[in-house]
């Protein structure tokens, strides 16, 4: 029996959940006639089914030719005329807001019922676009997608100009972040193009424009009206805008937040902050512990409220210990995102660099950091494996990023054999012999563990801090600097300026900005292998294990042969991690076992005091539970590598940053 049958069976017995599932199951199979996938449609819509399947089913129908007028009644039946009353309302509301406003100087607007365009509701958030006169559909569109599509900013000289934004989220950007023109002194309109004045008009019944005009902030052209711009609002209307002062920019000024996320140790973070450090339209903090922003966060909420305790009393002479925090104080604000505008404001070398005469607010440069990005890898029953991280997680409920409405985020990327090696040579140079904070001494984890684990670079693309991202290559910033950010100026919507031609720190030219680290735009970096402190057995287990990296983000194997693996190969590898496995022990020796550290051996806790003897056997079971950790990781990557979030959904690769082959100054890194 055919799935079409049994789910006809299923009807005809009345079944309904069991039908369901039957006809949902034979239309994802395909192959059926039109009339069949008719049928399958209307049932699942009469018997509560999956909707979207229906309705996809409908729309495809229609567009191939089939039942285009049982399809089409159906579509306006069930999904259009429920929701007809709220777009002609939206529509009425928006011309006769539009009908009173200055700067849009075309009123002719047509009745509701002769619009060319209907918009059809698929969910909550997005319609599909239906043409009237062309009679068909386009595709889903979600008009509050939150995704800034186009380098609205990339030429700040002139007012800005932008043709065809139809999306709401898009217009509440850019009327958002652009200046009035009274804070400048200068024309400073937002101005708005749209090349048919059917296909905007048709648009009023599903955006809001009644928000972005309070201000007079945006003029609209329609068609040839485009020859208008810029206007000269002085001879036009008699306003000289030279005669306001220019206002400095204000920590409620502040709307959108570029995270530059942090993968791993040792993957470039400091060159691209050195980048964009003293941009003009950027309040940059450097990286900066999360734990240290969390800390502060919470002292400028009690000292708000410390604030309120001494104002309520009547005493005079409210003091702040935080710089700028009057400000915003007795500005009555108190939301997240202004305190952390506060916070990164208050440090005056990191808004130094900001035009306050520039035409859009900054945005903040934040790299919120922790002392490793660990993953863990935990299989589920289909297959797939679960990737957790407590560090993502954190940046997941924090408040601070919370608050923003507007976020664009970048992740670099370094070879991950030249950052894992890195990242042993700094902490066996700098960190073995250094006491915690805490009082616990620092000793080397298993860094090839770690870095394999951490697929911080696979994203759910419906998480919202990662539905506007993009992925750079360190080695493509470092041989290709000028095509590399002037494409990522363009993605995180800033202008490519000559602050992004030198590194920096805090508007000083090329300083070592950590102790060996190299200065500038100085390739030394993209070419070390930093040998002393890698086996190429344990370089060719990482590429193995992150070869869907390697391959997606365009990184050549230098030391897997790309061979097939099995266990017993794995086995031969782990034999070879000499590098990682001598300084563990170093690291145990110097730290731990020199006398002082109580040791777990086997479950049992071990004197404090030890000879020679017990030292290697604990550091013979060390080793032994990093191998069994490194075999079980391994085996687990051997046949698929397919990955979930905690909450089932499928992981994806960030997007690569893609550069113009015309501004390529060298061949492209593999």
């Amino acid at each position: 029996m055919q799935t079409i049958d049994l789910a006809r069976r299923c009807a005809a017995l009345h079944a309904v959940s069991e039908a369901n599932n039957a006809y949902t199951l034979a239309i994802h199979q395909g192959g059926l006639p039109p009339q069949d996938r008719l049928e399958a449609a209307v049932y699942l819509l009469r018997m509560d089914g999956n909707y979207k399947v229906a309705y996809t089913q409908f729309c495809q129908l229609y567009q191939e030719g089939h039942f285009r007028d049982e399809c089409l009644g159906i579509m306006t039946d069930a999904f259009y005329t429920p929701n007809l009353k709220l777009q002609k309302s939206r529509y009425e509301k928006n011309c006769a807001a539009l009908a009173k406003y200055p700067y849009l100087f075309r009123k002719d607007f047509p009745k509701f019922e002769d619009l060319h365009l209907r918009f059809y509701p698929y969910d909550d958030n997005g319609y599909l676009p239906f043409d009237v006169q062309k009679r068909q559909f386009s595709d889903y569109i979600n008009f509050s997608h939150p995704v800034i599509s186009r380098n609205f900013f990339q030429n700040l000289e002139d007012p800005v100009l932008a043709a065809g934004v139809y999306s709401q989220y898009e217009l509440e950007y850019l009327y958002d972040n652009v200046r009035p023109s009274e804070d400048i002194g200068r024309e400073n309109h937002l101005y708005l193009h749209y090349d048919s004045w059917e296909i905007f008009c048709a648009h009023l019944q599903v955006l809001n424009l009644r928000r972005l005009l309070g201000k007079k902030k945006i003029v609209f052209l329609i068609e040839r009206e485009i020859d208008r711009y810029p206007i000269d609002f002085q001879k036009e209307y008699g306003i000289d805008y030279s005669q306001y002062p220019v206002r400095p920019i204000g920590i409620q000024d502040i709307h959108r937040l570029i995270w530059h996320t942090q993968l791993s140790s040792d993957n470039g973070g400091d060159f691209f902050n050195e980048v964009f450090d003293n941009h003009p339209n950027l309040v940059c903090l450097p990286s900066v512990m999360m734990v240290s922003i969390e800390e502060s966060f919470e002292s400028c909420k009690e000292e708000f409220k410390r604030a309120d305790a001494v104002r309520a009393s009547g005493t005079a002479g409210i003091s702040f210990n935080v710089k700028l925090a009057e400000q915003l104080y007795w500005s009555g604000s108190r939301s997240d995102k202004d305190n952390h505008a506060l916070l990164m404001m208050s440090e005056g070398a990191y808004i130094g660099g900001v035009d306050h005469a520039a035409r859009i607010y900054p945005a903040l440069f934040f790299q919120p950091h922790f002392s490793n990005i660990d993953y863990d890898l935990h299989p589920d029953e289909k297959g797939w494996t679960i990737l957790l991280s407590k560090q993502y997680d954190k940046i997941q409920q924090s408040a601070i990023f919370k608050s923003f409405k507007y976020i664009k985020t970048f992740t670099p990327m370094r070879r991950v054999t030249t950052s894992y090696a890195a990242t042993v040579r700094w902490i066996m140079e700098k960190r073995s012999h250094i006491t915690e904070v805490n009082g616990k001494k620092s000793v080397l984890y298993d860094l090839v563990a770690d870095r394999v684990a951490n697929r911080s670079f696979m994203i759910d693309p419906e998480d919202r801090l990662y539905k506007d991202s993009v992925l750079v290559r360190f080695e493509d910033g470092k041989t290709n600097p000028k095509a590399t950010f002037t494409a990522l100026a363009a993605f995180l919507d800033l202008p490519y300026t000559e602050s992004m031609t030198y590194c920096s720190e805090k508007g000083v030219h090329d300083v070592e900005t950590a102790e060996g680290n190299v200065v500038g735009f100085d390739t030394a970096t993209v070419y070390r292998t930093y040998d002393a402190y890698a086996t190429d057995e344990e370089r060719a287990y990482i590429e193995f294990c992150l070869r869907d990296a390697y391959a997606y983000y365009g990184y050549d194997f230098h030391y897997y042969d790309g061979c097939p693996v099995d266990e017993a190969r794995l086995k031969k590898w782990l034999e070879g991690f000499s590098s990682i496995n001598r300084c563990i022990e170093e690291t145990w020796r110097k730290n731990v076992l020199a006398g002082g550290e109580s040791v777990i051996l086997h479950g049992e806790a071990v004197a404090k005091e030890m000879d020679e003897e017990l030292r290697k056997k604990v550091l013979t079971a060390l080793h032994q539970k990093n191998d069994a950790i490194r075999l079980r990781i391994g085996v687990r990557l051997l046949d698929g590598l397919y990955f979930i979030n905690k909450n089932g959904q499928p992981l994806r690769m960030m997007p690569m940053l893609k550069l113009d082959p015309s501004l390529l100054e060298q061949p492209i890194y593999h």
